[in-house]
């Protein structure tokens, strides 16, 4: 049984019966977490959408913390000192780079893809179960840019969701954005034909839930049998893999 908890715009808490694992992380309300449990925090990049350095301050609650936050975070002495990152807590901080599979002792393995803006994408698996937080590495497509860099844009998405096509996937965050109009669709689109994915959580539309409905109501949905956990109007859900 996993449990998963949306926190707002790309931020969600998955609770799985070996680890918390929580993903891009900057508003909302964190729930009560079990103490016994380790805490694993994931930021995609650098964003103030997606990363809040309020969550250094975890490790005063919770012992068992680690920080797998992307390269573009530069933890120099001055951030340091900002974010009230102490030198005891150095230690529970790992960068990742993009295109890169680190072995987790405890936890599992965590792959990193490129994203197409800025950052990181995650792919982790623990045990058994697989879980996909894009961050902002989506098919971009915005009306006004220039055919080359739509060109670029499309190429470098699905070179990237390539790397992982026909992988199984239990649990995937995916950006569903509006301010892409009539385009809000499409990476989402494609990664769920890429993929096999169980359940998806679509993200990134701060509070315009109305693009999630939209998405279910799309021709291309009948596509594929991923189940699409609406985020526009649920907060809770607890699944069994």
């Amino acid at each position: 049984m996993v449990k998963v908890t949306y926190l707002g715009h790309s931020g969600f808490l998955a609770e799985l019966p070996e680890a918390l694992l929580l993903f891009d992380y900057y508003i909302g309300s964190l729930p009560e977490l079990p103490a016994d449990k380790p805490l694993y925090v994931f930021v995609s990049h650098r964003h103030g959408d997606h990363f809040n350095p309020a969550i250094f301050r975890l490790t005063e609650k919770y012992g068992q913390v680690t920080f797998f936050l992307s390269h573009d975070i530069r933890l120099t002495p001055a951030h340091m000192e900002r974010w009230g990152i102490g030198r005891e807590d150095e230690g529970k901080i790992r960068s990742l780079k993009p295109r890169e599979n680190y072995r987790v002792p405890g936890l599992g393995t965590v792959e990193t893809l490129k994203s197409t803006d800025e950052g990181v994408a995650f792919l982790v698996t623990v045990n058994e179960t697989v879980l996909y937080h894009a961050g902002d590495l989506n098919w971009w497509l915005w009306k006004g840019e220039d055919k080359g860099w739509l060109g670029n844009m499309t190429a470098n998405f699905k070179r990237e969701i390539a790397r992982i096509a026909g992988r199984r996937i239990d649990l995937a965050f995916l950006p569903l954005d509006d301010r892409q109009g009539e385009y809000f669709y499409k990476g989402m689109d494609w990664f769920l034909r890429s993929c096999r994915v169980r359940y998806a959580f679509p993200m990134h539309f701060w509070e315009d839930g109305s693009v999630v409905r939209r998405f279910e109501l799309l021709p291309c949905r009948k596509d594929y049998s991923t189940v699409v956990c609406s985020t526009a109007d649920e907060r809770e859900w607890e699944l069994a893999l």
